[in-house]
């Protein structure tokens, strides 16, 4: 067993005091020892400020660089669309006559090989819907349906076409599904 009373006993505690400083407790720093370690705060400070001004510039550096390279992956694509934009502007200046509805059609025709063409090598692909279950990650369901001839979750028809871009989804697909 301790002895308790000397932790409880005020006069010892003040004869402890009374000693002085602990023997580990360091002197108080010299004139020169305290400009000294001020130098060095002054000099991590400096340090610590230009570090900061360097992560700045680079962060701004790199948003810039993002926001160039957006611009010019942008740019490509409407360049490549433009000769779509000028086979629409030849077809819609095309006069009405007896041929020209055939005309018309195979001109629209052709600029839409000429897009699905131009996703293809962009590696944008339509989600294929005919005969499908219904899966909520690819398709938007906008009508369900009684039918006899599908099962039930089996997609009936397509009204707006999805696609996917590698394994990003671009846009669902909106389509009429059967139920039970």
């Amino acid at each position: 067993m301790t002895d308790d009373t000397s932790l409880e006993n005020p006069e010892s505690a003040e004869t402890i005091d009374a000693a002085g400083p602990p023997p580990d407790e360091p002197p108080p720093p010299t004139p020169d020892e305290l400009s000294a370690v001020v130098s060095e705060r002054d000099e991590f400070r400096d340090l610590l400020l230009r570090k900061t001004a360097e992560f700045d510039n680079y962060r701004k550096r790199v948003d810039r660089e993002r926001q160039a390279a957006g611009q010019a992956a942008a740019a490509d694509l409407i360049g490549e669309l433009l000769p779509l934009l000028d086979d629409l502007e030849r077809a819609l200046a095309v006069e009405a006559g007896a041929d020209a509805a055939d005309a018309y059609r195979a001109g629209v025709e052709l600029i839409h090989k000429q897009l699905l063409d131009l996703l293809a090598k962009r590696g944008v692909s339509p989600i294929d819907t005919a005969g499908q279950q219904f899966d909520p990650h690819l398709h938007e369901a906008v009508a369900h349906e009684e039918s006899a001839d599908h099962a039930a979750g089996e997609i009936i028809g397509e009204l707006r076409r999805g696609y996917v871009m590698g394994e990003r989804l671009l846009r669902a697909a909106m389509v009429r599904v059967a139920k039970a």
